[in-house]
């Protein structure tokens, strides 16, 4: 088996940006793990074909994308529909530590009700802090497609009645 000592080094330095958008991605840091573990791994394998490695961020976020994708279609359905959501409500006071935690599961919980694609480009555009161009060459997308998208999903993000206590 060969050994990478770039790739280790790459693995080390970048794992906890990595990790970071692979938990932005699903919604349990365990499966996030396992997304990143699958995404290097896809990235050790291909390592030699790999040209030019100051892009090998964009190459292990689309393996994420795509490996979320995949997993994502062959899910078992599982979810059931409900009139009433159990969720907490936020009260006011934003210096509260409990009432920012709050407003952070608030905004995942309405970004993980976006449709895939949508909840993609908000997570690279405003969490990554990728720029249109960089998250439409990430997704493969037209520069037009990641605009016009992103603003449809900060549209319902608008329209998300737990987010309505920040207006």
């Amino acid at each position: 088996m060969l050994t990478y000592p770039s790739f280790a080094s790459y693995m080390r330095d970048r794992q906890p940006v990595l990790l970071r958008t692979a938990r932005s991605l699903t919604a349990n840091p365990c499966d996030a793990e396992d997304l990143l573990q699958t995404a290097l791994t896809k990235t050790y394998v291909a390592w030699e074909r790999i040209e030019d490695h100051r892009a090998l961020d964009g190459y292990v976020r689309r393996a994420l994308l795509n490996t979320r994708t995949s997993q994502w279609r062959k899910r078992k359905v599982d979810e059931f529909a409900c009139d009433e959501l159990p969720e907490p409500e936020t009260v006011g006071g934003a210096e509260d530590p409990a009432e920012q935690q709050a407003l952070h599961d608030a905004m995942w919980r309405a970004i993980a009700k976006l449709p895939e694609r949508q909840r993609a480009m908000v997570v690279l555009r405003y969490y990554e802090d990728l720029s249109e161009v960089q998250t439409a060459e990430v997704l493969g997308v037209s520069v037009g497609t990641v605009k016009s998208a992103v603003s449809r999903a900060l549209g319902k993000l608008r329209e998300d009645p737990e987010l309505g206590v920040v207006r």
